[in-house]
């Protein structure tokens, strides 16, 4: 078949030629690297921690008027200020540990969604099973990030504590 002057080739369609990359599948291969993840993990607990750092401030220089050398020698300013250093903590790792938990729960909510459509599931029944895995999928993560957070609470707690203890006694 010969073309006659004039008109255009029709488009290859052959599988070695490839569309050029288009925004959307730019930001979707950059979005499944591992280190995107991470770069984004220590993003958000950078912000958080920038955005809580007049209240860690405030913290310790209310510790700081409660621990004059003039007054009493007591623990107890340690123990509140510890203790609100250790919430303060807690509550940016939970907040930091959102940011990563929140892709891997919809991944994983897709998957089973996906899985019951493959396998016959109508869609009425579909839609009733999906509202259960929301529910219990958010109730385990919940209970891990609170479980993970008043971990981190209770070791800066505890760590917070030694150390203004330690700081006070060395003044």
């Amino acid at each position: 078949m010969e073309l006659e002057h004039g008109q255009d080739a029709p488009p290859s369609t052959s599988p070695t030629s490839t569309p050029p990359p288009s925004s959307y599948t730019l930001f979707l291969t950059i979005m499944s690297k591992r280190r995107t993840w991470v770069l984004l993990f220590v993003l958000v607990y950078a912000i958080l921690l920038a955005s809580s750092w007049n209240s860690l401030k405030s913290i310790l220089s209310w510790y700081k008027h409660q621990a004059r050398p003039s007054s009493p020698s007591s623990g107890w300013p340690a123990l509140y200020a510890s203790v609100l250093l250790g919430a303060v903590f807690g509550l940016l790792s939970m907040a930091a540990a959102l940011a990563v938990a929140v892709p891997a729960t919809l991944v994983t909510w897709i998957t089973i969604v996906v899985l019951l459509a493959f396998f016959g599931k109508p869609k009425r029944t579909l839609v009733l099973e999906g509202r259960k895995i929301t529910r219990e999928i958010a109730s385990f993560v919940f209970k891990i990030l609170l479980k993970e957070g008043n971990l981190v609470a209770a070791v800066c707690a505890v760590l917070g504590y030694f150390a203004l203890v330690r700081k006070n006694s060395g003044e």
